[in-house]
């Protein structure tokens, strides 16, 4: 493989859970539509930790930053939520090992949160940029990102980043839980195997949200 690709998630869904949802609502897809202004991009821990350490990651910094420049000229949000330092816990120190929870607790690196996220990125001085403190971005009195949405009249949430399986989904998850309607793009969130993305993609298709390539937000976007 030459040096300028990276692997992609060869993502997918069994066409049974397809069956499923159209037995149950009528159609494979909870959300047909958005509105673009009522509609944020939230993009979790796309920091150098991260980036660096898995080239699935890398390969998902192109498709983040489309639904970005597609995102903000049509009304919506860009949030760029990073791991805040924390204090260390003894039940930190218990699960991960004292070595490894100092890492984690280093992850989001220091300094002006905007030099903190990946450099290839272009970010608008409009988005949104915040830490959080917890695996999720929406977990109350975490991260103020739900406040921060609510101000905009934020509806519909579109999941991307890295870790698919921990983060994301965790964000997934409480952001269902407070309302919002989810959208986990599956080509533009990453982790080491294609088998945890892919179980990850069809617990948030069960149970919290859709599920769509970015190709297909790009064109909810433009509708």
């Amino acid at each position: 493989m030459p040096d300028t690709e990276v692997p992609t998630h060869a993502w997918h869904i069994e066409d049974r859970e397809y069956r499923r949802q159209e037995e149950r609502r009528g159609r494979r897809f909870a959300y047909t539509g958005l509105d673009p202004a009522r509609t944020a991009l939230v993009v979790v821990d796309m920091v150098p930790f991260f980036v660096d350490a898995n080239p699935y990651t890398r390969g998902i910094v192109p498709n983040i930053q489309l639904l970005a420049d597609r995102l903000r000229p049509a009304g919506g949000s860009v949030a760029w939520v990073l791991p805040a330092r924390t204090e260390r816990t003894p039940v930190g120190d218990e699960f991960h090992g004292p070595d490894a929870a100092e890492m984690f607790r280093n992850s989001g690196g220091t300094g002006p949160l905007r030099n903190r996220i990946w450099h290839e990125f272009a970010i608008s001085a409009d988005d949104l940029v915040v830490e959080k403190s917890a695996p999720s971005a929406f977990f109350p009195g975490r991260c103020p990102l739900h406040e921060l949405l609510q101000e905009r009249g934020t509806e519909s949430v579109l999941i991307t980043g890295t870790v698919t399986n921990v983060c994301c989904e965790s964000s997934a998850r409480d952001a269902w839980t407070l309302g919002y309607r989810v959208i986990m793009v599956a080509d533009a969130n990453s982790t080491g195997r294609d088998q945890d993305h892919n179980a990850t993609l069809r617990t948030v298709y069960r149970s919290f949200g859709d599920v769509r390539p970015t190709a297909d937000v790009l064109t909810l976007i433009d509708k």
